[in-house]
């Protein structure tokens, strides 16, 4: 009997290679959503194979199925519950000892499993010798050889995975079997939980070893890889920490000189000069109301176009980040900022949320739960925010081009390096007042370093620009119509600007901005609906200015109301103070607390507030 719908469940560690299989088996035919009462990313995606269709769940990577981690209960709770038709889990070939011991675990669950061994390209310049054969008799399941990254075996191990499914009630393989049956007497008469543990750990270890012995044969000294050649200079004592500082600058040189203002360019024209000018006209040809047509071209066109003229900033800051993250460069910036860390009572591994927070801080906070301590989880979800993410990219782009013609890039460069600074100092004072605990070790992989695949680059930013596009198009539409309508109504009805709804918000907070040098209420209520999405900071002010998003239009609108040193002070508040609603969302989720929720808007804003007006007032001093 054969079924035509399997669903097939991908699990491997982190580093493995499995994110870079489902892109190669489901491009952008995959689903990204969340786990049913959690915040871990779940991603599905289809394919069709032949007469099958089938339907891929990407398990969160993981090192083994111990129930200590959200990733490890989801993935141990997938397969015994859920009860996919055939599991494929994949081994990174060049570290097969280590990525066994999750294979073990898998096997004991008893659902249908196919090895797809991984990275064999990487493993042969290690100079390793794998007999799959004889692997697949030592694990009594199928194994498969591949090299994901360049859709090598892809379409065997697919084939294989749907044989194994087809096999219905299929039973444990004896050699598994024996193996838990040893397992088992082993642990027999071990009352303590955490010695039984142990006791399985080190037999699973030693089974782990036989399996090797036979069946991979290793070079008799250790072959120095060009991996550790490039490690020796980029992850180096002294040298380490400029060499990243330089990557971040060329980062926001190709955002910026290279790409972006390139294409931000034509797309800003494209919008303002053939968009807008032909919606006006259409309307008026049709005798549409004078109320409509400016909400269609100044609240509609001018809020959501004031934040599409953007996105080839966004996606060359994307396309940069997914490059660190997919040769492997990010999990050294992990190792080298561990120093720094340290001073703040984190791991180097707490600087990889702060990094991804760069595209974005809700999937950065929620990727602190792979830290150890409950400690260095909350500290690193309450300064992630302060690393800029690509939200705030617009109101940066516009602000340095108008007031830093030339030298967009160093300003913005500035911001982010800011953010990173504040975010530590902040994590200083933690530690030295209310998260006083002592420091986790740090351990942590360095996987080889990966020439990114173009297509799997392409999915990376496409992934991450349409989530910017559909904001535009939800989101930002619908603040935009709202805003429009704050700008042009009161309690008698329609009213000047100056007398409006909106006005009186902006007025009733302005006052508390005077001292960062940008008091007045266009500001105010900008940063005001900010909290939305930052992007909508510049959607208000063309809303409130009646202008187009090119620099020029904005530095002749706001020239009389920002100088040189307070367009400066207002980007820095941007930076830093509360963020989105859908990260004041995640930090409840993470935390599982409205008091901390409720500590990290206030004490963000006040930190805005504070570094905004010393910026001010000190430069007040020279300029």
């Amino acid at each position: 009997m054969t079924i035509s719908h399997i669903t097939m469940a991908l699990a491997g560690n982190p580093n493995s290679g499995k994110t870079t299989l489902f892109n190669a088996l489901t491009g952008a035919r995959q689903y990204v959503g969340n786990w049913p009462g959690v915040t871990v990313e779940k991603k599905e995606g289809k394919l069709k194979f032949e007469d099958k269709n089938l339907i891929l769940v990407d398990l969160p990577g993981t090192y083994s199925l111990s129930p200590y981690s959200m990733e490890e209960i989801i993935a141990k709770n997938y397969v015994i519950n859920e009860k996919p038709d055939v599991v494929v889990n994949i081994v990174d070939a060049s570290n097969i000892e280590r990525n066994l011991f999750l294979t073990m675990q898998l096997l004991e669950l008893g659902r249908p499993t196919v090895i797809a061994l991984n990275m064999m390209d990487v493993a042969k310049a290690k100079g390793y010798e794998i007999d799959v054969t004889k692997l697949s008799m030592e694990l009594g399941v199928p194994v498969v050889p591949i090299i994901a990254s360049k859709s090598e075996g892809i379409n065997e191990l697919i084939s294989r995975a749907i044989t194994e499914a087809d096999v219905q009630n299929q039973t444990m393989p004896q050699k598994m079997q024996d193996f838990v049956n040893k397992l088992e007497e082993k642990i027999s008469g071990i009352t303590d939980p955490e010695l039984a543990e142990e006791t399985k750990t080190d037999y699973t270890y030693e089974y782990i070893e036989g399996i090797i012995k036979s069946a991979v044969k290793k070079p008799s000294s250790h072959k120095i890889t060009t991996s550790d050649k490039v490690d020796s200079v980029l992850t180096h004592k002294y040298l380490g920490l400029p060499i990243f500082a330089l990557v971040m600058f060329f980062t926001f040189f190709f955002t910026y000189d290279l790409a972006g203002n390139v294409l931000n360019g034509m797309l800003d024209e494209f919008i303002t000069g053939i968009v807008a000018p032909t919606a006006e006209a259409g309307l008026m040809a049709i005798g549409a109301q004078d109320w409509l047509i400016s909400l269609v071209v100044d609240g509609i066109i001018g809020g959501v176009g004031g934040v599409i003229i953007f996105v080839p900033n966004v996606a060359c800051l994307f396309l940069m980040i997914s490059l660190m993250e997919d040769t492997g460069y990010m999990a050294r910036v992990a190792f080298i900022m561990d120093r720094a860390m340290r001073g703040i009572g984190l791991s180097g591994k707490a600087f990889i949320p702060m990094v991804l927070g760069l595209g974005c801080s809700v999937p950065a906070i929620m990727s602190t739960r792979t830290l150890e301590s409950q400690k260095d989880r909350l500290t690193t979800t309450l300064i992630t925010p302060f690393v800029s993410c690509s939200a705030r990219l617009p109101v940066y782009t516009l602000f340095a081009a108008a007031f830093f013609p030339g030298n967009e890039k160093y300003i913005v460069f500035s911001l982010y390096v800011l953010g990173v600074v504040v975010a530590i100092l902040v994590g200083l004072i933690f530690k030295k007042t209310i998260f006083k605990a002592d420091e986790t070790p740090f351990i942590m992989e360095l996987p080889p370093y990966r020439f990114p695949s173009i297509k799997n680059l392409a999915l990376h930013v496409w992934d991450r620009v349409k989530g910017y596009i559909a904001k535009a198009g939800t989101l930002i539409f619908g603040a935009s119509v709202v805003l429009w309508f704050l700008l042009g109504f009161n309690m008698s009805g329609p009213s000047e600007i100056n007398q409006s709804f909106g006005a009186s918000i902006g007025k009733f907070f302005a006052p508390m901005l005077s001292t960062a040098g940008f008091g007045n209420w266009q500001a105010a209520l900008s940063l005001f609906t900010g909290v939305i999405a930052k992007e909508i900071v510049i959607s208000n002010m063309a809303i409130i200015y009646g202008i187009g998003e090119s620099a020029g239009d904005f530095a002749s609108a706001l020239s009389g109301t920002f100088s040189t040193l307070s367009a400066y002070a207002f980007m820095v508040f941007v930076l830093l103070y509360t963020p989105c609603i859908a990260v004041i969302g995640v930090v409840k989720r993470e935390t599982n607390s409205y008091k901390w929720t409720a500590f990290s808007i206030l004490y963000q804003l006040f930190v805005a507030w504070l570094v905004a007006t010393i910026v001010y007032q000190v430069g007040s001093f020279f300029i």
